[in-house]
């Protein structure tokens, strides 16, 4: 043994000392440099699809605020952090809460407000009503009986041609007769106020410093401010800027998907809507 690590100690040392170096420069990097993010909602349909894998600048935020109308990646908002400066540190940068993504709609010191015009959400900034190109004009449909997933779905189009995620026409049927026996609407249209039970469309706050007001595209399938109120600026650690490729896969590890369906995987791939840079819009 003292033979071998005498005739490769020179080799040992330079892989120590490599990874003395390259692993603390990837956690600065991977903290406060750039991040990559999967969508693991629809929160954010159909500017984001679950499945989707996405670089962030998280760079920038450290020194300049975000503004209205950011794609925005931040910590839960609704966890319990520790109140230990070291534990707390470790949630935030290393084994945290769920990374979210909204989009920011007011900043501190915006009077903000939500109410139902005509039947339709309505969202005011500073006594100005705010246009959302952005907001999902697709209805939402339910996908699964195992736990309740509502997806974009372009009526104009047949299931099988669906440009968002695959759907089987005989299990959305089943779906939907399940929903029908039940008394309970099967679609959501689009720019119809939320469902009982998920917030209220209705809203009325004025953000004080370090406070953002924060919804997703997918406005009737989103957990947002309208649910669990403001977002404290500290939460925030990144800005979405580009979309790296785009799976319709809600796995963690699709990197699984293409070792054990070497073929089929390939045919989740949404290659149009893979290596893009995100729209931000600014009002």
């Amino acid at each position: 043994m003292r033979t071998f690590f005498k005739r490769y100690w020179s080799l040992i040392r330079e892989y120590l000392e490599a990874l003395v170096i390259i692993i603390p420069l990837a956690f600065l990097i991977r903290s406060f440099g750039y991040g990559l993010y999967r969508v693991p909602t629809g929160s954010m349909e159909p500017t984001m699809l679950v499945g989707e894998r996405f670089f962030a600048d998280k760079f920038t935020p450290l020194f300049s605020k975000p503004k209205r109308g950011d794609i925005i990646t931040f910590n839960d908002p609704t966890y319990h952090y520790s109140k230990n400066p070291l534990v707390y540190s470790v949630q935030r940068y290393i084994w945290g809460p769920s990374n979210l993504t909204k989009r920011i709609i007011g900043i501190p010191g915006d009077h903000v407000q939500g109410t139902i015009e005509h039947g339709k959400p309505a969202v005011y900034v500073n006594g100005k009503k705010v246009e959302e190109p952005y907001v999902n004009p697709y209805p939402l449909i339910p996908t699964s009986l195992d736990r309740e997933v509502w997806r974009t779905y372009d009526p104009s189009v047949s299931y099988p041609e669906q440009p968002f995620y695959h759907m089987n026409q005989r299990r959305i049927e089943e779906v939907r007769k399940w929903y029908d026996r039940r008394g309970r609407v099967a679609i959501r249209n689009p720019h119809t106020p939320l469902p009982e039970g998920q917030g209220s469309d209705i809203f009325d706050v004025t953000l004080q410093d370090n406070q953002y007001w924060v919804m997703g595209d997918n406005r009737l399938g989103s957990s947002d401010s309208r649910d669990w109120g403001v977002l404290d600026g500290d939460h925030i650690h990144g800005k979405i800027l580009y979309r790296l490729w785009s799976i319709d896969s809600d796995s963690n590890w699709w990197i699984l998907d293409i070792l054990f369906h070497p073929i089929e995987v390939w045919k989740k791939f949404r290659w149009g809507r893979s290596f893009q840079s995100v729209k931000q819009t600014s009002f």
